[in-house]
């Protein structure tokens, strides 16, 4: 490690914003712990009030100020920091490192860049220094030309050949892209972008296309390894930020996986990445042709979900490398059992679902495309896709069940649906095969991968069966543990054999629940490991599945436990705010001499760190999922009012099933969502 280093400065990544959430206050804040577990007095400057690294204790000194180089200048000037680090506050930190870099102000003051030069960083930014960055090492990108005028983009996209897609440089979330057909296009969208951006992009449309991530750490020394692969749902023309993400990779074949993983590798080696960054690839599906379409020189939300999706703490372990230790030198965290250099093994399946609120906006326009427009995401954990993809989906909490629960969803051309991608597009594939679609004829209209589209059609065959029983009575017992491990809730199969016609919905949900419990059919808890269990390992980050035959933990029934139910994904009104509320209750418990554990499914947070709990369960908030949590822990109490929204919402119907609730009574919390319904009510009736 750098022993001149005593004192480093961390820049955030100000307020939250489409491509910008919590993910970098999650990442941030494993910075800071990182310095500080080094005996290393840190400044933080981030204006975010609702974030845990803004809170007391988390930064030695923190500015609440914003990240721009006048007010970051000001504040080096002040603490006299040795050190800098930029990749824990996303684009907005990288640009503005950047920006200090060229002014000379870093020079200036003998501040040191800790972790990626600057250089690498500008080399991964710059399309064109990108490109040829590249093309020294024979790596093939996608065909594209840097432009700084309307004029020189039209050229380019003639030279091309449309349909082209335009992007603008060092710009977030795919900000100002998208695809284009004509010049028409082209003039309106260059227009926009740069708005943005003193330089844009035009490149060749691959659309449809694989889209392929690995996150890559590389030390000092050059040690490298990939931590995590991760595969898009959707084809190329979608932005990563808007699609459904699987890890591991589920279609590539072992040759694919382990060429793109050598050229991962030598890429990040070669441009000299120092800490983490991603690789994104596009992968022809006819072939083993690729194209790298960029590489982020820093973490990122993918990077969040990859540390959440395989238990190796990437953030942490990046700010360890850019103080100059090896990868040899770190234990991983999670295990305590390996090193940092040590490729994470999966015996699970992931999958990360956006969650989009585009409904809040009038006029909004639907389509998905290079741009993100999703306000947070959730992450699901099983064996199974079909099982990760139905968690998921209920996940983002959009009034859906599952992926056959949409009947309510009208469409009046599912070819022209299929065509064209919406936040509603994975239930346009179920109403695609709801009228007779082949997965030939969906896969043609969509570019999905067959295999995908196979797992939903499964998933759609076991609901056909469930619909075929008249009644609970008809219902085998091999169905219904299928249909547990293919993810369906208590809920859908009540609902499916008919029960609501006879019972209340709450009466029929528990006639299923008696039912697979007298059958045996129960949930197992599952530990992430990161060693897919080739060697011992003790970790405390768990998730339920139907697909196994013993838990991995053992339950202490002492009464010494408190749960604590998160606030799900991001979105609109509910936000960062309920994260920093639920990590501060779990470190209330721990204090008072309580295990704490948490329920949450946010990848982006803080409060579903490994060590934030003493348990974390990362997967529903249902009452399904958190009753079945509930029997096996059999905790002293439940805390319903630190997680926003959602919790609330559970309360009467855990009340019901005596759950002792601590804080305010189910009653309580029930009056006073009910009161501000009906003042909700009262004043739309007034105002209309």
């Amino acid at each position: 490690m750098e022993k001149t280093i005593k004192k480093v400065l961390l820049l955030g990544s100000g307020a939250l914003k489409i491509g910008e959430a919590g993910e970098f206050d999650y990442s941030g804040s494993q910075a800071l712990k990182a310095l500080r577990e080094e005996g290393i007095e840190t400044v933080l400057i981030n204006p975010n009030i609702a974030t845990v690294q803004t809170s007391e204790g988390v930064a030695d000194h923190i500015y609440f100020l914003p990240v721009t180089p006048f007010f970051v200048e000001e504040v080096i000037k002040k603490e006299q920091p040795q050190g800098i680090m930029l990749a824990f506050g996303g684009q907005t930190a990288l640009n503005c490192g950047v920006e200090l870099y060229r002014k000379g102000i870093l020079e200036k003051y003998g501040v040191q860049v800790l972790g990626t030069p600057v250089q690498a960083i500008i080399d991964t930014e710059d399309r064109e220094l990108f490109v040829n960055k590249l093309n020294e090492i024979n790596v093939k990108t996608i065909q594209s030309e840097a432009c700084e005028s309307i004029e020189q983009a039209r050229a380019a996209a003639k030279a091309l050949g449309y349909p082209v897609i335009l992007r603008a440089a060092y710009a977030l979330g795919g900000l100002g892209s998208g695809f284009c057909d004509n010049e028409e296009e082209l003039n309106k969208l260059a227009e926009k972008a740069f708005s943005f951006s003193p330089q844009v992009l035009v490149e060749k449309s691959l659309k449809g296309w694989k889209e392929i991530e690995y996150e890559v750490v590389r030390d000092r020394f050059d040690n490298c390894i990939t931590v995590c692969n991760m595969e898009n749902f959707d084809p190329l023309g979608i932005h990563t930020g808007e699609s459904i993400v699987i890890a591991p990779s589920q279609t590539l074949t072992n040759n694919e996986y382990h060429k793109l993983r050598e050229l991962a590798i030598r890429i990040v080696r070669h441009i000299g990445i120092v800490g983490e960054c991603n690789v994104q690839y596009a992968l022809d599906p006819e072939s083993e042709d690729y194209r790298v379409i960029e590489v982020n020189a820093r973490l990122s939300r993918s990077s969040a979900l990859a540390s959440k999706a395989t238990g190796y703490p990437l953030a942490l372990v990046a700010a360890k490398l850019g103080l100059g230790y090896g990868l040899f030198d770190l234990k991983n965290s999670v295990t305590k059992t390996t090193t940092a250099f040590f490729e994470p093994a999966l015996d699970y399946v992931v999958c990360k679902i956006p969650r989009w609120d585009l409904g809040k906006f009038r006029g909004v326009d639907r389509e998905l495309g290079s741009s993100m427009k999703s306000v947070g995401e959730v992450m699901a954990i099983g064996r199974t896709f079909e099982e990760v993809i139905q968690k998921g989906l209920r996940m983002i909490g959009q009034g859906m069940h599952g992926f056959v629960d949409n009947k309510e969803l009208k469409i009046e051309n599912v070819d022209a649906a299929l065509r064209e991608p919406t936040d509603k597009r994975i239930f346009v594939i179920e109403k695609a095969l709801l009228q007779g679609y082949t997965i030939d004829q969906i896969h043609e209209l969509t570019k999905i991968d067959k295999w995908f589209l196979q797992k939903l059609h499964n998933i759609h065959l076991t609901d056909r069966e469930l619909h075929a029983c008249p009644d609970l009575a008809s219902l085998s017992q091999d169905l219904l543990r299928r249909a547990k491990r293919q993810g369906f809730t208590d809920f859908q199969i009540a609902r499916a054999v008919g029960l609501e016609k006879t019972q209340s919905m709450e009466q029929a949900i528990m006639s299923v629940r008696n039912l697979r419990k007298q059958f045996g059919i129960v949930p197992c808890v599952k530990q992430i490991d990161t060693l897919a269990a080739e060697y011992p390992a003790q970790t405390n980050y768990l998730y339920l599945t139907y697909s196994g035959t013993a838990h991995d933990i053992e339950f202490e029934n002492d009464k010494k436990s408190v749960v604590v139910l998160g606030s799900g994904a991001y979105r609109i009104g509910s936000s960062v705010e309920f994260d920093w509320c639920g990590v501060q209750a779990l470190g209330t418990i721990r204090r008072e001499g309580y295990r704490s554990i948490m329920i949450n499914y946010n990848p982006e947070t803080v409060s579903t760190d490994y060590d934030m709990c003493d348990r974390l369960y990362f997967d529903e908030l249902t009452f399904e999922r958190v009753m079945d949590i509930l029997d096996l822990e059999t905790p002293y109490g439940v805390i319903v009012s630190t997680g926003g929204q959602i919790p609330n919402n559970l309360a009467l119907r855990l009340d019901e099933q005596h759950v002792p609730l601590l804080g305010t009574q189910a009653r309580y919390i029930d009056n006073a969502g009910a009161h501000s319904l009906r003042w909700k009510i009262s004043t739309s009736l007034s105002a209309a």
